[in-house]
This record gives C-alpha cells, sequence and structure tokens, in this order.
C-alpha cells in the first residue's frame, strides 16, 4: 500500500501537483480536481487576508498599505483599463452573445491532441483555450502511475499537445506558441512580454495555483470529494483506482497541509476568497480582462479554476466572493467543448 501512495504522488508530480517551478507542469499547489461549471453567485464584501509567497519567482506587488497581492501597473494598463470601461458596460447582459476572435482557415490546424489528466488544472487550461477558440481536439488521457501512454516522449509530463505532429509542452508555452501558429502569425505573443494580459496570465501560474491544493485537501472529506472524482474519470486500473480513491486522498491531505506552510498561508479560504476578488477588482468593471471579450489572461484564470467550481471549495468561492458573474460570462464566452468523442 505504501509503494502504491509512493507511485501516485510521484504520478501526480508529474502535472505539477507536488514540485515546484513554473506556472505549468511544476507548478506547487495545483489540485487534481472536477471540471465542470457553474451558476450564479452572491454578491458579497471583499474578504481579505495576509497571503505572501507564489512560488517560481514573483511577478507582483503588495498594495501600498494593503496585504493584497497584486501584478505590477504601468500606465499603459491603466489608460486600457479605463478605455474597456464603457464598452463593458454595454455589453453586460445575462443574455450576452460574445463574438470569438476566428481561427484563420489558412492557418487551422488538421490534427491536435492532448495527453492529459482530466483533473488537471494546467491541462484544463489548455482545453479552455481550445474550446473557446472551437479547435477540435483529441484526448489521451495517461495513467498517473505508469504513464505509458506518453513513453514515446521524452518529456514525462502532462500537458502534452501534439499539432499535427509537432509536440509543445508547458501549458503557457503551450498556448504562446498555439496563438502565434494559429491567430497571430504575424506577431510574436510571449508570457514574458510586460503586458496587463501576460501579468495577470503570471499570477495564475505563480500565485493562484498555490492557494488550490489547501483548499480541496482542506480536511479528509473534502480530500475524498476530489478523489471520488479522480478515481472515476481518470485512466486507472482496478487496484489503482482504489489506491487513488482512498490512499491518494490520505496521502494529499496531509501534503496539502505542507504545503500550506510552505506558501505562508495560514486560513485556506481566506486565500482563496482574496485570490478571487484580487481578480474581480483587476477587471475594474470590464466584463473580462480582454475588455468586450475574454483575452488569455480570462482563459488561464477560468480554465485552472474550471476544475473546482462543483467542489465544495469552489461552491464557497462562488459564494463568498464576486467571481460567479465573471465566471459565468466566461462559460457563455467558451462556449460548448470541442473535444472530439472518442471513436468506437
Amino acid at each position: 500500500m505504501r509503494r502504491g501512495i509512493q507511485q501516485f504522488q510521484k504520478g501526480l508530480a508529474t502535472c505539477g501537483y507536488l514540485t515546484s517551478g513554473r506556472g505549468s507542469t511544476r507548478a506547487v499547489g495545483v489540485s487534481p480536481v472536477v471540471s465542470f461549471h457553474t451558476t450564479t453567485t452572491t454578491n458579497t464584501t471583499n474578504k481579505t487576508s495576509s497571503l505572501s509567497g507564489g512560488g517560481g519567482g514573483n511577478f507582483g506587488v503588495h498594495s501600498p498599505g494593503s496585504s493584497k497581492y497584486s501584478p505590477p501597473t504601468n500606465h499603459k494598463c491603466i489608460v486600457g483599463a479605463v478605455s474597456f470601461s464603457a464598452a463593458a458596460v454595454a455589453v453586460s447582459s445575462s443574455s450576452a452573445v460574445y463574438a470569438k476572435e476566428p481561427v484563420k482557415p489558412e492557418f487551422f490546424p488538421k490534427d491536435v491532441v492532448l495527453y492529459q489528466y482530466e483533473a488537471c488544472p494546467f491541462c484544463n487550461k489548455i482545453k479552455a483555450f481550445l474550446d473557446y477558440y472551437d479547435v477540435p481536439y483529441k484526448v489521451v488521457e495517461v495513467n498517473p502511475i505508469s504513464k505509458k501512454e506518453i513513453k514515446w516522449s521524452e518529456y514525462k509530463k502532462v500537458p502534452i499537445l501534439v499539432v499535427d505532429g509537432q509536440q509543445m509542452v508547458d501549458s503557457s508555452e503551450i498556448i504562446d506558441t498555439f496563438s502565434n501558429k494559429i491567430l497571430h502569425p504575424e506577431k510574436s505573443i510571449s508570457k514574458e512580454d510586460d503586458t496587463e494580459e501576460n501579468q495577470w496570465r503570471r499570477w495564475v501560474d505563480n500565485h493562484l495555483v498555490h492557494v488550490l491544493s489547501p483548499n480541496i485537501y482542506r480536511s479528509g472529506s473534502e480530500a475524498l470529494e476530489s478523489f471520488d472524482y479522480i478515481s472515476s474519470h481518470g485512466n486507472f486500473g482496478f487496484m489503482e483506482r482504489k489506491v487513488a480513491k482512498y490512499a491518494g486522498a490520505a496521502a494529499m491531505y496531509f501534503v496539502s497541509k505542507k504545503l500550506k506552510k510552505k506558501h505562508n498561508i495560514t486560513d485556506e479560504r481566506a486565500a482563496l476568497y482574496e485570490a478571487a476578488n484580487t481578480w474581480v477588482e483587476a477587471l475594474k468593471g470590464r466584463d473580462f480582462l480582454g475588455g468586450a471579450t475574454p483575452n488569455l489572461g480570462d482563459l488561464a484564470v477560468y480554465g485552472v479554476l474550471r476544475p473546482i467550481r462543483y467542489l465544495t471549495s469552489g461552491k464557497d468561492m462562488v459564494e463568498h466572493t464576486q467571481i460567479g458573474e465573471w465566471y459565468t460570462r466566461m462559460e457563455k464566452a467558451v462556449g460548448e467543448s470541442s473535444r472530439k468523442k472518442a471513436e468506437a
């Protein structure tokens, strides 16, 4: 049993559950959880708490006189926020239809395959991008213990995206490469560019993901809730499924306590609420960070939060913060999944 737990923990590390680094396959505190959608929210007073840490580099600053974490801003970002405000008001409606930026036909990929864990937040970030741009993709579910599905690759982590035979790795780099390939081939887009959009993409990878695991594994019941989904939807054998549900839940419950200490989190829920409200404040009244339509920052936040939406932690987040309305707009904007059904 102990060996099974160790193998399972090692498998989770391939999606960034147990190790630290960049925001993709190596970020601490990433949680393997449910991947569904949303309803509405109750607006409440913003709740904040002291939170420090961010792993793999601190790209943000603490606002003067506040303990809240936020990315650095510049004058261009502020001006952009003001200019988008009027447009946001114009399209704000529960029945609004958000137009998507179409993929240029000549750059549309013929074959896209995602090697993933169904519940991996970073994998879900890529799926949110593909779903939004209506790019059909196949999914290969990787067994987190044997990883036999990715034996062909020198890269032994997920997500891996193969586009027309070209392998791409690391969720943020995948999105950069894919954006350059199908949307803006005339210019180069990089998450490292110092734009408002990219500042928040870095915030997702270096801050937001770190508060997830301490929340979804906060108690024994919440850990079992998460692993009940993982064990029933992941690519496991019969005995592996048993180990995943019970031994995995127990192991991650204790691991989450270490992650909580590592990232100086004193109150898991307060940290989650603070992160959610920090994001809402970044919108500055806009429907999306991108203004009238989502940008890559919106898709990154939505992608990593989508797995927790119907867990206890996700329900609490929507009930106690102001993020629910934005999340509902994102759900409408992203629309139906473009994932291809498995062939019979």
